[in-house]
């Protein structure tokens, strides 16, 4: 599993405790993947106080492979994870213990963006598409949308895992892979240098639970008021990205690179589209496309659960957010 960086609270809010009092305070880890801005939520809530008001002290795992994400949580290094939601159907059917608390991506944020010769989706015959893994996420997706063209893997392209966004887009610079879904704002990027878009999945497919806040339920069972604290930040943090595009915006400049200018593109995205949910909740109908989408292109011999309800346990966000209005 390798570990690009793990830190703890920012230094840019005036609201987080001082130094001396963090030994009180309550440490959770929350895995996440790489620099994505899929993580802006959790980077608000640290950045901005809101766990530290809490009385938490988390520590925001960054790893460079959605996989190990997912390893993170399941090995008992990461209380919460924001994970490819696939993660928690799988494990679920392997008699795992996985649970989707909360949303993160309810609707799809990325372009399928292709080298500068690449010009249809036939360019693709014989070429290599990047994904974030083989075995979950984006690969299920690609395979549905190429199909739909008349093009079946492994047959007529090779996909290859190559990690989250950033690794695609390097790879896509490369030509290491000749296409790869790109999200906001790296797909204005890529038609800038001269890339092209194949398609805008969410045309295609409205609802669709990327990504979404993860835990182990006998974890959250067993510290059921920490669980609590935790989701109340990670609710006002949604609430606080939906109301400060301005500070929303400086956090995701400072903590993912790019400039305020194309963060403001982004928000722009996530926020008109609700593909960050302003409620915090995972969305039924978008789990539900997952699942069937999965289902079309991974065999589970002996599936227990068809219902996107069955992988849902919003017990301790709801209860959270009866805290919050009290």
């Amino acid at each position: 599993m390798r570990v690009v960086r793990s830190e703890n609270h920012s230094q840019t809010t005036s609201r987080a405790v001082n130094q001396t009092s963090r030994i009180f305070m309550d440490r959770l880890t929350f895995a996440v993947t790489s620099r994505n801005y899929f993580n802006l939520p959790a980077w608000i809530s640290r950045n901005a106080g809101l766990f530290a008001e809490e009385g938490l002290d988390i520590t925001i795992m960054h790893l460079e492979a959605i996989d190990a994400v997912n390893e993170a949580l399941r090995d008992g290094l990461a209380e919460f994870a924001y994970g490819v939601t696939e993660h928690v159907i799988l494990d679920a059917e392997s008699g795992g213990h996985q649970v989707i608390v909360g949303g993160n991506i309810n609707r799809l944020p990325f372009s399928l963006i292709s080298a500068p010769e690449i010009r249809s989706f036939e360019d693709l015959r014989g070429k290599t598409i990047g994904v974030s893994s083989l075995n979950a996420g984006s690969s299920s997706l690609v395979m549905k949308l190429l199909a739909a063209r008349g093009l079946h893997y492994p047959r007529d392209y090779s996909m290859i895992a190559c990690g989250p966004i950033l690794t695609r887009w390097e790879k896509l610079r490369t030509g290491e892979i000749q296409a790869g879904l790109q999200g906001a704002p790296l797909n204005y990027i890529a038609l800038e240098q001269g890339f092209n878009t194949l398609c805008e999945p969410r045309d295609e497919v409205p609802w669709f639970q990327f990504t979404s806040l993860n835990a182990d339920r006998r974890w959250l069972e067993a510290n059921d008021a920490l669980a609590m604290r935790f989701l109340r930040a990670f609710l006002r943090g949604h609430e606080w990205f939906h109301a400060d595009r301005a500070g929303a915006n400086a956090i995701a400049a400072q903590e993912t690179g790019i400039s305020l200018s194309y963060a403001d593109r982004a928000w722009e995205e996530y926020a008109g589209a609700g593909i960050f949910p302003r409620d915090g909740e995972a969305s039924v109908e978008a789990v539900q496309a997952l699942i069937e989408t999965s289902s079309l292109t991974r065999e589970l011999p002996a599936r227990r659960r068809t219902s996107a309800e069955e992988y849902i346990d919003r017990r301790w966000l709801t209860e959270a957010r009866q805290s919050l209005a009290r």
